[in-house]
């Protein structure tokens, strides 16, 4: 469809170019050289269709704003022009009478060909930096972007740098749009261009999840940028609870502080954490499992190690088994917001021994 509307468009120009070079009322040096005129006539008229091509994704609040902009400053620019005129008339300063015998004030034209500049510019930067406040409505139709599926879900930084969100997507749980906040992907960086390697390779992770996100057809992802000075001051979690709550949104995160604070705010959260645990397999006491102990844990004769998919399993009187695969027999487990732990006990222990 654009194609066919840029190649109408050339045509209308190629139509009107020849219609002003073929003009009896043309002046001589155009009569003289109408080829000429003719294509810069063409190419001047196509910068348009340059300017389109070149920049192909358009957004309509920034298209709407230089629209009232323009129309608004110039109708204000009329109105100081007229004011001017009307004032020094009345007084007598700088009136003078025209060819056709009509009173006319040139300092009032200057002041107004001043605000026609300035008004118009006045407007247009106003309005885009304020276009995340209002709503642009032509008369009785609101033209807003239709959001699939249901409420936004805002980003935490821990989500992406966790990773599983992606892998969540791909399910197609969620029919919503993804939003990342200008403050959380400044988060991220810095945390990518940290000094400690651990904290640079966890940003890292988040960057490129981020980049698997928008690279999912089927996953609607919006860098929103967020400038608010009077949130500065506030940490990343507030601003985010903030957003969504602004936004009538839910946020998605694994952090679990910042989970209890959407929650006593009335925020819905996904947690990551809740949506894994609630997929794993129930580990029930007496069953067996295989791990690689690989550190002692907090109380003394722990051992831990991990699963596959990261869950922390705690042995009793493994820490003198650190860098060795073992079997544990699983005697309770916890499980929370935070995560799920597993406790258990060597195979071939006394305990289990005596059973």
């Amino acid at each position: 469809m654009l194609i066919f509307l840029r190649v109408v468009y050339v045509l209308i120009c190629a139509g009107a170019a020849v219609a002003l070079v073929q003009n009896p009322a043309a002046p001589a040096f155009i009569n003289s050289n109408q080829g000429v005129f003719f294509v810069l006539i063409l190419l001047m008229t196509q910068i348009v269709t340059l300017i389109d091509i070149v920049f192909p994704r358009k957004r309509l609040d920034v298209i709407t704003a230089i629209y009232f902009g323009l129309l608004v400053g110039w109708l204000l620019a009329f109105q100081l022009q007229y004011a001017a005129q009307a004032f020094m008339t009345s007084v007598g300063v700088g009136t003078e009478k025209g060819v056709d015998g009509k009173i006319e004030n040139p300092v009032a034209r200057v002041i107004g060909g001043i605000a026609g500049i300035m008004l118009p510019y006045i407007c247009i930067s106003f309005l885009l930096q304020t276009k995340d406040d209002f709503r642009f409505v032509i008369p009785y139709v609101e033209f807003a972007k239709e959001i699939k599926g249901g409420r936004p879900l805002v980003i935490d930084t821990s989500a992406l740098i966790d990773g599983r969100i992606a892998d969540v997507m791909d399910t197609n749980i969620f029919d919503t749009e993804l939003i990342v906040p200008s403050f959380v992907l400044e988060e991220l960086q810095n945390i990518a261009d940290s000094q400690d390697k651990n904290r640079r390779t966890r940003g890292r992770r988040g960057l490129d999840v981020l980049t698997k996100l928008q690279q999912k057809p089927k996953v609607e992802v919006r860098m929103l940028e967020v400038r608010e000075k009077d949130d500065l001051a506030h940490s990343v979690d507030q601003r985010i609870v903030a957003l969504a709550k602004r936004m009538s949104g839910r946020v998605v995160t694994n952090d679990f502080n910042l989970n209890k604070v959407a929650s006593v705010q009335g925020v819905e959260v996904i947690n990551l954490n809740d949506v894994a645990n609630a997929l794993k397999p129930r580990y029930l006491p007496g069953e067996q499992l295989h791990i690689k102990v690989m550190r002692e844990g907090e109380s003394f004769g722990q051992g831990v190690g991990y699963l596959d998919d990261g869950t922390m399993v705690v042995c009793e009187q493994a820490s003198t088994l650190i860098g060795k695969e073992i079997d544990v027999v699983v005697t309770s487990m916890l499980q929370n917001s935070a995560g799920r732990m597993i406790f258990g006990r060597l195979l071939n222990s006394p305990v289990s021994a005596t059973r």
